[in-house]
């Protein structure tokens, strides 16, 4: 089993780098950042752009892979970002994830974008993801969508990962896994958010028998997909105790997840917590977890 942590975009460098350090030096496998213009949980907090922050993050780390959580179609676009993409790879000597999510509908508000219905969404994201996919494994695309376009775009140089930077996508729902099943090298889940915690992670469940399927029907094996749970959806903080966490984490194993992500924990608001228990966690109950979850 794997592990993950998120650092939220909210701090001014100075601040953020010992946090991103840190992250490598206490042994996670993977470290995150959102990607949004702005984020609903924290609408008067500090918030800094993704990229800048992801290629700094390169730049103080060495090993700990990381990745965008995630990023959507919602301010940008396939074309612009895949240059993105390949700067943050080629920075990171090939560490980076893209996360990838059909997105809700605050930033496009923001950029003062028409509010697009929940099918419109996921069809932009198929549209996105497609895209993506293709300039990133190939030069002189064409290509004309709905939402996206693109005319005679370059690759070069391509990607440092081949043969491309791996997608891990966001989904819940049958289009979104389908596209999971298809072009992912990992899914990644919240489950049902807002709910109870003992039926979010009976919704966790039925999200992973529904993956199956998914994979089974699309004639994919289902262990070539790494499969991600966002713990701290369940809307009990994960680390809010050592306990807490290493239960949350041999849930997720017994459910077939290969990676949990969790998020740094926060003075107060979201994910607040006590950076003692995160130390805790990750110098004991990590490598007792990896050990029996190998």
């Amino acid at each position: 089993m794997r592990f993950g942590i998120v650092i939220l975009p909210e701090h001014r460098w100075c601040d953020a780098a010992p946090l991103w350090r840190r992250a490598e030096g206490l042994g996670f496998d993977h470290a995150w950042t959102y990607d949004h213009l702005t984020w609903s949980g924290l609408p008067d907090s500090p918030w800094f752009g993704t990229v800048s922050t992801m290629t700094a993050a390169a730049m103080v780390t060495e090993r700990i892979r990381l990745g965008t959580y995630v990023s959507s179609p919602n301010y940008r676009h396939p074309v612009t970002f895949s240059r993105d993409l390949l700067a943050l790879d080629d920075i990171s000597q090939g560490r980076l994830t893209a996360g990838l999510g059909t997105g809700g509908d605050l930033d496009s508000r923001i950029l003062g974008g028409a509010v697009l219905t929940r099918r419109q969404r996921a069809d932009r994201f198929e549209e996105f993801v497609t895209l993506l996919d293709r300039l990133l494994t190939s030069d002189h695309v064409d290509y004309q969508g709905t939402y996206f376009g693109a005319i005679d775009a370059r690759t070069l140089p391509g990607p440092v990962q081949q043969p491309r930077i791996p997608f891990v996508v966001a989904a819940n729902g049958p289009r979104s896994m389908r596209l999971a099943a298809r072009f992912g090298s990992g899914w990644v889940t919240t489950g049902r958010p807002g709910a109870e915690p003992e039926q979010w992670w009976a919704a966790v469940r039925e999200a992973g028998l529904r993956m199956d399927q998914t994979l089974d029907e699309a004639g994919r094996p289902r262990d070539e997909l790494d499969r991600y749970l966002s713990i701290d959806a369940s809307g009990v903080f994960a680390l809010s105790s050592v306990a807490g966490f290493e239960e949350a984490a041999l849930r997720a194993a017994e459910l077939g997840f290969t990676d949990v992500v969790c998020h740094w924990p926060r003075p107060e608001g979201p994910y607040a917590g006590d950076p003692a228990v995160l130390e805790q966690v990750a110098t004991e109950v990590l490598p007792r977890l990896r050990k029996e979850r190998p």
